[in-house]
């Protein structure tokens, strides 16, 4: 599967509420963490709505350091977190859900399957997939 796939397969996952965002991540990269999809969807269950409905860090950008830790085997995990971090914000407009839903603000910075997308087009460029 591209990168481009990935990032289209995670977007459709979220948009079509199959998945909330980490587990859209997660999915996406199923065939290069060696978990099971029903153990994804489990352990990713409750980051729904940036962690646990509170509107914290977006559940994309969770997926994506869970990922990245997983498939590097934790090699690099903390710079490269903070590296995607970095790139999230930039190019989504924040990291915490509440701001990039508009939440207080009525300004939505970036809709959940685009930060999904988003999310794995970062985590396929810092790893190299």
């Amino acid at each position: 599967m591209t990168n481009k796939e990935r990032a289209e397969m995670a977007y459709n996952l979220k948009a079509g509420g199959q998945c909330n965002c980490t587990q859209a991540v997660l999915k996406v990269f199923e065939d290069k963490m060696g978990v099971d999809s029903e153990s994804l969807m489990t352990l990713a269950s409750g980051f729904a709505a940036g962690m646990g409905c509170m509107e914290s860090t977006c559940g994309a950008l969770i997926g994506a350091v869970m990922a990245s830790g997983k498939i590097l085997g934790g090699k690099g995990s903390p710079a490269i977190a903070r590296k995607m971090l970095a790139e999230f914000n930039e190019k989504c407009g924040a990291t915490i859900c509440k701001e990039l839903k508009g939440i207080g603000t009525g300004k939505v910075l970036c809709e959940c399957p685009d930060c999904v997308k988003n999310a794995v087009q970062i985590l396929c460029e810092n790893v190299e997939l």
